[in-house]
């Protein structure tokens, strides 16, 4: 089996669109693509993406901003979440709802946002008190994974790509993100994540006989039109991340 995932797309639909196309590129059809989450929010083009995601049908795990976009008020909402919402038709909202929180895919394959028991916590990294981010300690990450018999485990939500194989020979992947690779964040402290490319991230699985093979991928598009969207509603911190995958 052969596949691509894809995380957090954060309304960047001209990332998504290059990420599709390059996907189609490696021969993989459109069916053998599964979407993490985290799909619309931030000051871009949400409503375009929900369009896109919809008349896709991929399979698709709830993240914790669809959440906040279907459970917050209109006036409790974050700023990004907020510029999504104003963009998003009831229709989009009620597929909002309608995902699951954690997927299970051709068996094998096992999907969730974050971790299988709470959308906002990094499984495969964790951050310190003065706010590095950095690996988690493996049998924290195990612990994480009791339960799941899936020999393959993907998860979004740091935007980080990243792969860790657990001591039982299960693997944990991490696609990076397709629209948002730079951030902050006060939970737990606060913190950056920062992928250093502004190119569009997502990963590509292969099983075989030897086990399950990872490749990331990085596309490049036209992310300057997407920084320039971004100053324009307001957000220079956007703007800044989706110019270099920096935030300064």
């Amino acid at each position: 089996m052969r596949f691509a995932a894809i995380a957090d797309i954060h309304g960047n639909c001209a990332a998504l669109e290059a990420v599709l196309l390059d996907i189609g590129a490696q021969g993989i059809a459109t069916n053998a693509i599964v979407n993490l989450g985290d799909c619309f929010s931030g000051p871009l083009e949400a409503d375009r993406v929900a369009d896109l995601l919809m008349s896709l049908d991929l399979p698709t795990v709830r993240g914790n901003h669809d959440r906040y976009l279907i459970e917050q008020p209109r006036a409790d909402m974050h700023a990004s979440d907020a510029a999504a919402y104003d963009l998003l038709l009831p229709e989009h909202l009620e597929w909002l709802k309608s995902l699951p929180v954690s997927l299970t895919w051709h068996r094998d394959v096992y999907l969730c946002h974050a971790t299988p028991e709470d959308d906002n916590t990094y499984w495969l990294e964790t951050v310190s008190p003065d706010g590095a981010v950095h690996l988690r300690p493996r049998a924290e990450i195990e612990a994480r994974a009791e339960g799941i018999s899936q020999s393959l485990i993907l998860c979004g939500h740091s935007h980080l790509p990243r792969a860790v194989q657990l001591s039982d020979g299960r693997l944990i992947v991490n696609p990076g993100s397709v629209g948002c690779p730079a951030y902050d964040d006060d939970t737990p402290v606060y913190h950056r994540v920062e992928a250093g490319t502004p190119m569009a991230s997502y990963a590509i699985c292969e099983t075989g006989d030897a086990g399950w093979t990872v490749s990331f991928r990085l596309v490049r598009y036209d992310n300057m039109a997407q920084s320039r969207l971004a100053d324009e509603n307001g957000r220079p911190d956007w703007a800044a991340g989706l110019a270099t995958g920096w935030l300064a």
